[in-house]
């Protein structure tokens, strides 16, 4: 590869560098978040924006926000481009709520909107740890084998 930025793994899949998965988290709306629920793996869809690093949803009180709050969570996000290349990135980290009204004033400012028409009044903050992603070219499925 001409690239030294990216890594292959095996045949036809890239390591993305940490610039090129948070250029195709902005490129997304949609995650899944996951959280441990009584020492349960639980995975909740979320609509989410990118704000300098890190990952800013909103929610309501519940299972999911009582999960997250102060707790390492992980985020994947997917996608596939016009090119057929397909791409998943993971972000690992802490999510908090933002309580501080600096930061809920900041937050509010977001374009960041709920999607159902219940209220969705707490913004949490997920600082990235961790973040890898991988991209490969999608296959006809006529010629997939096993």
């Amino acid at each position: 590869m001409d690239d030294p930025t990216i890594a292959s793994i095996d045949a036809g899949t890239e390591i993305l560098n940490v610039s090129d998965c948070w250029t195709l988290i902005r490129s997304a709306e949609v995650a899944r978040l996951a959280v441990c629920v009584n020492d349960h793996p639980e995975i909740f869809p979320i609509n989410y924006v990118v704000d300098r690093g890190t990952v800013v949803f909103r929610s309501a009180p519940g299972t999911k926000l009582a999960a997250a709050n102060g707790n390492a969570v992980a985020l994947e996000v997917d996608g596939v481009d016009n090119t057929a290349q397909v791409w998943s990135v993971v972000v690992k980290g802490t999510a908090e709520v933002l309580t501080e009204i600096h930061g809920v004033f900041e937050a509010t400012g977001l374009p960041l909107f709920p999607w159902q028409a219940t209220p969705k009044p707490v913004f949490v903050r997920i600082e990235a740890t961790q973040i890898t992603g991988r991209r490969f070219r999608r296959i006809d499925p006529a010629t997939a084998s096993g």
